[in-house]
């Protein structure tokens, strides 16, 4: 059986070798073997639609790592993760919220119910729309404005099924695209793409997980001695998560979320030509590593985890040289998400911030150890990426225009 659109029917009993096939692309291991597999083959010539410079990785990683110095003189860079957005003119908002909780777990729940639906709804703002935080004073795009709206959105309970207990998110049957257009000061002259898209996977996050804090014990359970490795962080997500994306692949009856067709990867099993790259809820486990932490869970192995596969990354590639489109004439055109140009950009730049990590390491004179990917990621190529494109377009979009449903990207 061949991995189909939708989530279909539940596994029967002669689909267990295709519903075994399907979970293993439900790891981050997956991602980067098949990533690193696209590269190969994009070297070899193979993929139809890129090329590969690798030499010029060399003046990528020179700006990532002049970009780290300049924001973080002292190299203590944060995990990239939803909380820097949370930060406005140094202010933590999040610190600011009157917290009702005593136990760390309980609030470790509530930064879950926070952090979950924040970056579900993180999935590209354009490059018009603005966000006025009335606290700070601040005009904000992109993922920070779509940052603090979602937490001022949190903030007022409307995510809460309980009025008297705001700081939850056990409501979101009741969040519809009107509840968003006010939330996020959406009009005619501030448009926000894919507002129906973004609602409707919240009020599905709420039909598969009830309340989303409740990952935080599921994931507690899965800690030995304390400790937690990252990738299971991201194989709890992608098992309770599955279900709620729109119009994906399923296999053997297991939905398989970020995952996509490409001719470049072959298998002789039933995930012949699937690339998986799950980039939201990679962003996601890395954003539950620090609640975790505060309520007592060490998180390691986080470079078990891949670079994600969003146009700041992979924008600092393109604009560097390191890939280049084959038909110059793609970059005047809009690609769909599942088409093979994206699929192969995406799965191109988890494998080649592989590859320029320990470059800008070797730059930073700081180890893997000290500085994961996470870090590599924040100070970083997500960084580079905006700085590059701010120098090549007025409105500092992305080389190559997606067309996303407000779920990807």
């Amino acid at each position: 059986m061949s991995a189909t659109g939708g989530t279909g029917p539940g596994p029967g009993p002669g689909d267990e070798r295709d519903a075994a096939a399907a979970r293993s692309l439900l790891s981050a291991a997956a991602v980067r073997e098949r990533a690193h597999e696209m590269l190969a083959a994009a070297l070899a010539g193979e993929v139809a639609e890129w090329r590969v410079d690798l030499a010029k990785l060399e003046a990528a990683a020179d700006l990532t790592a002049q970009v780290v110095r300049e924001a973080y003189p002292d190299l203590n860079v944060p995990f990239h993760a939803r909380w820097r957005h949370f930060t406005v003119g140094g202010r933590d908002l999040w610190a600011e919220l009157d917290k009702p909780w005593r136990d760390p777990k309980d609030e470790a729940r509530a930064a879950f119910d926070l952090a979950i639906t924040s970056v579900l709804l993180d999935a590209g703002a354009g490059s018009v729309w603005r966000y006025h935080d009335a606290a700070t004073g601040a005009g904000l795009g992109r993922s920070e404005g779509l940052g603090v709206a979602s937490l001022r959105m949190f903030e007022a309970g409307l995510m809460s099924a309980d009025p008297a207990d705001p700081l939850r998110a056990d409501g979101l049957a009741k969040v519809d695209a009107a509840m968003l257009a006010k939330a996020f000061q959406v009009t005619g002259d501030n448009p926000l793409v894919g507002l129906e898209g973004r609602a409707a996977l919240l009020r599905r996050l709420g039909e598969a997980v009830g309340r989303p804090g409740a990952l935080f014990d599921r994931m507690a359970a899965r800690a030995i001695g304390g400790k937690l490795p990252a990738p299971a962080i991201l194989e709890v997500l992608l098992d309770a998560l599955g279900p709620i994306w729109p119009g994906r692949l399923s296999l053997g009856g297991v939905p398989l979320g970020d995952c996509w067709r490409h001719p470049a990867i072959r298998r002789d099993d039933p995930t012949d030509g699937l690339a998986p790259i799950h980039k939201l809820s990679q962003w996601l486990s890395y954003s539950l590593i620090e609640p975790l932490e505060a309520a007592g869970i060490r998180v390691v192995e986080i470079d078990g985890l891949t670079g994600l596969a969003e146009y700041r990354n992979g924008g600092l590639f393109v604009d560097s040289g390191v890939l280049a489109l084959k038909d110059p004439a793609d970059a005047a055109r809009a690609h769909p998400v599942d088409g093979p140009l994206v699929v192969g950009w995406r799965s191109l730049t988890v494998a080649l911030l592989d590859r320029i990590a320990p470059m800008v390491r070797e730059r930073l004179g700081v180890t893997a150890e000290a500085f994961p990917l996470a870090r590599v990621l924040e100070g970083g190529t997500w960084a580079a990426g905006r700085r590059i494109a701010r120098s090549l377009r007025a409105d500092g979009g992305p080389p190559i225009a997606v067309v996303s449903d407000g779920t990807v990207f």
